[in-house]
């Protein structure tokens, strides 16, 4: 039996199909996970290639592995694999490039006995056998699935790749067009992983706004999410929880407000895909598909029914053409929006994209110093926030390891004071906040409990 150790880089779906094809490898009573790479027969290192920066980690993370068990054999996988499989084939101790388009063979899981040679155990991709076009027929979601997860949240992956092609985004070209997961399979696997325990659950995908393509069921995102809210909750309501992953500002319409509004089980928190707010950048990203300032609107319209709620967003700083003008357009957003923290990133070009040979390039350190300048103002707005939720009778806490740490609905950082008798990781705590702690809110767990902790007391 093969020994199976995993690392995974970027993003949750990344998490998430690292999470599938090992407990396929497991289910197939062909492998057992290692947990250290020192323990293991082969390595599978899931990629991201979004930014340079992800590259980098990704070549420090196979030559760590490999130095750290030069007899495993390494299996690279992920968007990098998808568009630099020859760089990653040489690096030391890979056997096995497989991209992205073909990462659902993996669940096959290894073919060879324990005695064959290793080579042979590793899945091979026949690029003369596989057919390129498969993701683009309707249906063509691979069939990642999950019954556990190794962390407190589990994610439930809804739809993958993205039609869209931004100019500066590599992800088309890493994960192919947008194709969506049928609506039956996201309501049986929630409901499993509730069943098992878990009481947050991050509804996620590349591109939700795409959600409903290549389905024969006529549905978005919000009918998707609606559907779940009302499956769910007459058994969850109360004792567990939906999270929104990411989505655009062109999807904050009517049927959004509806359906976050008339949840029962929707944490309030928005994750916005926001980038700029200067409409000639926008139009340059290839984004100018929708306001950003009528997400401002939006979420004032919306704080009627979450009067508080988490907030966040991605921007890209010093993005080609983007003059002071422009930036200070996105600084004047980012000052009137209710943010409670952003993932800030200067601009990186990717091979491939339109956008890494357009006209108007900013220097680096400029992209550098505009990101500075936008985290400075988000760090205020986090901290402040914080201090905001300390006046608030209760929060429901999810637990995320023995110390107490975890995460409350608003995706703010927290800290029990204690973890009452019983209660493990996965748990939610009702909890009265009495403080900030570097950054983190500190909180007491109430007499009362949720009617069901749930979670992991391992």
């Amino acid at each position: 039996m093969i020994r199976l150790y995993t690392a995974t880089l970027g993003c949750k779906i990344n998490q998430y199909e690292t999470r599938s094809i090992a407990e396929a490898w497991t289910g197939h009573g062909q492998a057992v996970e290692s947990v250290a790479p020192e323990g293991a027969d082969v390595i599978l290192v899931n990629s991201c290639a979004v930014t340079a920066n992800a590259v980098a980690d990704l070549r420090q993370t196979v030559r760590r592995l490999h130095r750290a068990n030069p007899a495993a054999g390494i299996i690279v996988t992920g968007c990098a694999a998808q568009v630099m499989a020859d760089e990653l084939a040489g690096l030391p101790g890979v056997v096995s490039v497989v991209p992205q388009a073909d990462k659902g063979a993996l669940l096959a899981g290894p073919v060879a006995s324990p005695a064959a040679p290793l080579a042979a155990a590793i899945p091979s991709i026949d690029p003369d056998t596989t057919d390129p076009d498969t993701a683009d027929e309707p249906g063509g979601y691979a069939p990642f699935s999950i019954s556990g997860y190794s962390r407190a949240r589990a994610v439930v992956k809804v739809q993958d790749g993205c039609s869209h092609h931004c100019t500066y985004c590599i992800v088309p070209l890493t994960r192919g067009p947008s194709v969506s997961r049928p609506s039956d399979e996201v309501i049986a696997e929630a409901a499993r992983l509730l069943d098992a325990g878990f009481r947050e659950l991050v509804i996620s995908g590349i591109n939700l706004r795409h959600y409903g393509r290549g389905l024969a069921e006529r549905m978005d995102f919000w009918d998707l999410l609606a559907r779940l809210d009302r499956e769910l909750a007459p058994g969850w309501a109360g004792r567990a929880r939906l999270r929104v992953s990411s989505v655009e500002p062109g999807q904050l319409d009517d049927k959004a407000f509806d359906t976050l509004a008339g949840s029962s089980m929707v944490c309030p928190h928005l994750h916005l895909s926001l980038q700029s707010s200067d409409a000639g950048v926008l139009r340059a990203m290839g984004r100018g598909h929708y306001d950003p300032r009528g997400a401002a609107d939006f979420l004032a319209r919306l704080a009627r029914v979450w009067p508080i709620m988490g907030l966040g967003a991605d921007i890209i700083t010093g993005f080609p053409g983007e003059d002071e003008a422009a930036f200070a357009e996105t600084l004047a957003l980012c000052r009137e929006l209710p943010l409670t923290y952003a993932h800030v990133f200067p601009y990186s070009e990717r091979p491939g994209t339109r956008a890494a040979d357009m006209p108007g390039q900013v220097a680096v350190p400029v992209r550098k110093a505009r990101a500075a300048r936008l985290r400075a103002l988000v760090s205020r707005r986090r901290r402040a926030f914080r201090e905001r939720l300390t006046g608030l009778p209760r929060l429901d806490v999810l637990v995320q390891d023995a110390q107490g740490n975890g995460v409350c609905e608003f995706y703010a950082g927290c800290r029990l004071t204690r973890l009452p008798d019983g209660v493990g990781r996965r748990a939610l705590v009702r909890a009265r906040p009495v403080g900030v702690e570097r950054g983190v809110v500190m909180a007491e767990p109430l007499p009362e409990s949720l009617p069901e902790t749930g979670g992991d007391r391992s």
